[in-house]
């Protein structure tokens, strides 16, 4: 049986997406359409689906309702943002994940950066020449990403079993690598690490992309195996009205806790 194709935002959801993103930005100028797409991601990795009444003041601060102070706008800027995530999670779903875990299912809205991007912002003072390096294709989307993550840090609380936790770092490793300016310490030490092999390079910024992508996919399918098991609630039998009361009193249940009961 061919896996399920994962679904893709349709041209009117993308164009509501970048609709209601742009207005948040209006209120907040570090949100920006690949920040939520990477914070949504995060959202749709988890173990469980907060409400939209959770995620969405995490996500926007007060700046969704200053930008959407009437109900008649705020329901379809919620409505949009709300599509894009039902994406995300059909991209990651688990039984999709599980059909053909070596498919890459995830396919975010990244917008590829160039060196003449970076060389506008230094030339329009925005940032110097070292911060502009540190701007790579797939950063704001992982920096969302993570933001997302610590915004519900019960969901990722990390697994103690020792095999689990390594799994766990690799996969935020991959992600955390389009975050880092190509040639600093940290990168070289990435390299080292996932691309060990002599003769194999550097890994290109399709490469880092592909790995972030499909070490989301891993973190989805993680939860599969390793998601905190809720404690079962153990009840125990009530006593009989003449049977001796549990509390070692003599007396007989009924004359005793099953008085106060």
């Amino acid at each position: 049986m061919n896996p399920r194709p994962p679904r893709q935002s349709s041209p009117a959801e993308l164009e509501a997406f970048d609709k209601t993103v742009e207005a948040l930005a209006g209120f907040n100028p570090e949100i920006s359409f690949e920040w939520v797409d990477g914070f949504l991601a995060a959202i749709a990795a988890a173990p469980r689906l907060p409400a939209v009444e959770a995620w969405l003041p995490a996500m926007c601060g007060d700046a969704f309702e200053r930008a959407f102070a009437d109900p008649a706008s705020a329901e379809p800027a919620q409505a949009a943002l709300a599509a894009r995530l039902k994406v995300l999670c059909d991209q990651l779903d688990p039984e999709a994940l599980l059909d053909d875990p070596d498919q890459l299912r995830l396919d975010p809205l990244i917008g590829e950066v160039s060196d003449e991007d970076r060389q506008r912002l230094v030339d329009e003072g925005a940032l110097s020449a070292e911060e502009a390096q540190a701007v790579q294709t797939g950063g704001l989307w992982a920096e969302g990403f993570f933001d997302g993550v610590a915004a519900f840090p019960a969901l990722w609380e990390e697994p103690p079993h020792e095999d689990a936790s390594v799994l766990f770092k690799q996969a935020f490793d991959q992600i955390a690598a389009l975050l880092m300016p190509p040639g600093s310490e940290e990168w070289k030490a990435h390299v080292a690490e996932h691309y060990p092999k002599a003769g194999e390079g550097e890994p290109t910024r399709d490469d880092l992309l592909a790995e972030a992508c499909m070490s989301v996919q891993d973190l989805r399918l993680f939860w599969v195996d390793f998601a905190p098991k809720t404690e079962t609630r153990r009840v125990e039998a009530t006593p009989g009205r003449n049977d001796p009361c549990h509390c070692g009193s003599g007396k007989k249940f009924k004359k005793c806790h099953g008085a106060a009961a």
